[in-house]
């Protein structure tokens, strides 16, 4: 593979797709598990990138990077992937500096959830960024901003009603069950999985119906027992899949599998069977839905269920914002002064000995020449000069990198190392 050399400073950009744009058959082909991320990480060490956020949900899947360019994270991203870079450029958005960190605030606060206010991506970015940081691809930076997104998501959850209620998909599948069974108390209902969309589906179900008619399958038996005590829940062995399947009337699927785990050669149930697939790649063929007996409704399809409640939250989305904006205004203060403070450090302190030589040759030229004075003019100069240099610097449309190498060019300033 191609190493890319990386500059002393390349731009941080953040690249992925959503559900806005890519349905759930495309995000399946970029879809990725734990494995995946950390080749992805250690792939994007050895091509010298300096710092990797991924992460990957049924909604999305997205890596925040820096790199000269942003093919190199897509790049990466197709090359461990199912996906080709064709299909990632219809679908896709590719973000820059201020936009890319404007984005990870808004993604991490639940504005950019597929339903309002789901928060549960916040524990996906803590998760990603330990990986990052096991693997050594982490640096100030990211790790400032992780910190100050987690900081906008406390606030928001604890200053206004956004997330009121439940707010994830997995409610939402819930509130589709009770909308299509008003005796969901009396069906069979069966949970395929212990994806993390299974398991708070089935916590909701127990929550919102009482149901004691539920049983969970695994692959992995052990999975299925250690949640499945929480709950109370009756477990059955894989090999019994298809057997269970014609008893219940209702069939989660959370699998989390990259190819679909139920087809119809599986399904020979007699009476209507209502099958909900929370996968993201599906985990159920399309073609069940030619059983005249089967509905099958998507996680998508899911998603754009509302109601009063989610409506409501509507309204504290400027709230939301303005609480974003405080968090991020600190972190870009603090972004200012760790990149533009060494410059400028370097440069009052040279202008400062500019001063003295100064003075030091006048006061030996002049005999009335006033020490005391020409310290405070020439202090003050010097204060208003680097505070134009500085104003500059923080202005959005002005190349700081380059205005930076110009400074110490022209003033010849020697930095101190880190």
């Amino acid at each position: 593979m191609k190493n890319y050399h990386i500059s002393k400073h390349p731009s941080f950009y953040a690249v992925g797709l959503s559900y806005k744009k890519a349905e759930a058959e495309v995000r399946g082909k970029f879809s990725l598990d734990v494995l995946k991320i950390d080749k992805i990480i250690l792939d994007a060490k050895q091509q010298g990138i300096e710092g990797l956020l991924t992460i990957s949900t049924c909604n999305r899947t997205e890596l925040f990077g820096f790199a000269q360019h942003p093919y190199q994270l897509i790049k990466l991203l197709c090359e461990h992937t199912k996906g080709t870079v064709e299909e990632f450029q219809e679908v896709a958005y590719v973000y820059k500096n201020h936009d890319a960190i404007d984005h990870l605030f808004k993604v991490g606060t639940g504005l950019d959830s597929q339903i309002l206010g789901d928060f549960e991506i916040i524990s996906q970015i803590k998760q990603s960024f330990s990986r990052s940081k096991k693997h050594q691809m982490t640096n100030p930076f990211l790790e400032r901003l992780c910190n100050s997104v987690i900081q906008a998501s406390k606030r928001i959850k604890n200053e206004t009603e956004l997330s009121s209620g439940a707010t994830s998909v997995a409610f939402a599948s819930v509130r589709f069950i009770l909308n299509s069974f008003p005796n969901v108390s009396e069906k069979n209902i069966l949970l395929f999985g212990t994806g993390k969309i299974g398991r708070n589906t089935c916590k909701n179900l127990i929550k919102h119906t009482g149901n004691s008619h539920i049983t969970l399958i695994n692959r992995t038996k052990e999975k299925a027992e250690a949640i499945a005590g929480k709950f109370h829940l009756v477990v059955k062995d894989y090999g019994d899949l298809q057997t269970e399947i014609r008893k219940s009337d209702i069939l989660v699927v959370a699998t989390g599998a990259q190819l679909p785990t139920v087809s119809k050669s599986l399904l020979h149930t007699k009476k209507p069977l209502l099958i909900l697939d929370l996968s993201v790649p599906k985990n159920v063929s399309d073609d069940v839905i030619e059983l005249e007996n089967i509905t099958l409704v998507h996680l998508d399809q899911l998603s754009q269920i509302t109601d009063e409640n989610l409506n409501r939250r509507k309204e504290y989305i400027p709230k939301a914002y303005s609480i974003i904006e405080e968090v991020k205004d600190d972190f870009i203060k603090w972004l200012e002064s760790r990149k533009f403070a060494p410059v400028i450090n370097a440069l009052k302190n040279k202008l400062m000995t500019m001063k003295e030589e100064e003075l030091d040759f006048h006061s030996k030229k002049l005999s009335d020449f006033n020490q005391e004075q020409a310290e405070i003019v020439s202090e003050r100069i010097i204060q208003k000069i680097t505070k134009q240099f500085a104003n500059h610097l923080r202005k959005s449309d002005a190349d700081t990198e380059d205005s930076l190498a110009l400074i110490q060019k022209v003033f010849q300033l020697e930095l101190k190392s880190k």
